[in-house]
């Protein structure tokens, strides 16, 4: 008898698992069947985007995280997005919050290369001559003096954003940018993002991007 309590359905922008929770007697038996089933092509995953539609109210915020670190260390893929299944259209993480962020509490020195495979919120500076590089976008709440590369993984949709930017060197997805040669610095937070294949600066306004 075909067990069709998980189902995979390809779409365009990847992989969408449907999962009829209520089939499950716990999460437990949901993460073994889902891991079972991925292992079977595990290498199609790496890089993917996985959307899982099921009754999100039944599972709780933990297990949802716990499923979603599963993936991302078993199997590499660039990110989860979680659909209610009564509410198709609507998604469980929005904006900035999709995918994996990685909040790190420190200044990048010169010399220093930093390195991370989902979104980076940076509490500190990234001084002349450190590296940053992000697959996902790149938030500092500080200066960026350095080089900076979000989108590294080919994501033109990557944003910059600081609240002071004066890289050396900006790069978004194969796109980069250097800062200008003059000395005004604006006294507002800037967010760099890609718009007709070109980086564009401007100032980050809460109510725009919220």
């Amino acid at each position: 008898m075909q067990d069709n309590r998980i189902i995979f359905k390809g779409n365009k922008d990847g992989l969408n698992v449907v999962i009829d929770v209520n089939r499950f007697k716990n999460t437990e038996e949901i993460i073994n069947e889902l891991i079972k089933k991925l292992s079977v092509t595990k290498r199609f995953y790496r890089g993917a985007t996985i959307s899982i539609t099921m009754d999100i109210k039944q599972i709780d915020e933990h297990d949802q995280a716990r499923i979603k670190e599963i993936l991302f260390d078993e199997f590499r893929i660039r990110d989860c997005i979680y659909q209610d299944s009564g509410e198709r259209t609507s998604k469980f993480f929005n904006g900035v919050s999709e995918g994996r962020t990685k909040f790190v509490r420190k200044t990048i020195r010169s010399g220093q290369r930093f390195e991370y495979s989902g979104n980076l919120v940076l509490i500190g500076d990234i001084n002349p001559g450190a590296e940053v590089y992000a697959a996902g976008n790149i938030i500092v709440l500080g200066s960026i003096r350095g080089a900076v590369h979000a989108g590294s993984n080919g994501n033109e949709k990557a944003f910059v954003a600081a609240f002071s930017l004066q890289p050396q060197i900006l790069q978004i997805a194969n796109i980069i940018t250097r800062s200008p040669e003059d000395n005004l610095r604006p006294q507002y937070p800037e967010l760099a993002k890609v718009k007709n294949g070109s980086i564009i600066v401007e100032p980050y306004l809460v109510n725009k991007y919220i």
